[in-house]
């Protein structure tokens, strides 16, 4: 396997269930909560400290997407990213691409025209009567 592979594997993400949607959201809503309850100049280094853990959480759950990343520096700005739901925001996003992106990569149904002959039995060709 070579080093583009590596990437485009990790990249694209595991393939989504409801428990890993459900797991997500979960980890957002409460570390959103979690950040809301402790005010916009709350304990700095707990404010960072969740935003690590839901980074890793969401990541865990629905593979490493490029929206992470801006939402993880968001976060970083103390009286801007703790009273709004980002994590929440951002795991809505990276959901919605995920499925559509698993949505293309599935094949199309195979459409088959049939047509039925109209030429009897009995005058195929080659058969004797």
């Amino acid at each position: 396997m070579n080093l583009v592979e590596g990437f485009s594997k990790w990249f694209a993400g595991p393939p989504l269930t409801k428990g890993r949607i459900w797991f997500a959201f979960i980890a957002a809503v409460a570390v959103d909560g979690l950040q809301f309850a402790l005010g916009p100049l709350g304990w700095l280094v707990l404010d960072d400290a969740l935003d690590v853990i839901a980074m890793i959480l969401t990541s865990a759950a629905l593979g490493f997407h490029m929206l992470l990343l801006p939402t993880f520096i968001i976060e970083l700005i103390p009286p801007v990213a703790d009273v709004l739901p980002t994590w929440t925001g951002c795991t809505a996003a990276v959901v919605m691409l995920r499925k559509r992106s698993q949505r293309q990569a599935e094949p199309p149904p195979i459409d088959v025209v049939s047509e039925v002959s109209p030429v009897p039995p009995s005058e195929f060709p080659g058969r004797k009567s």
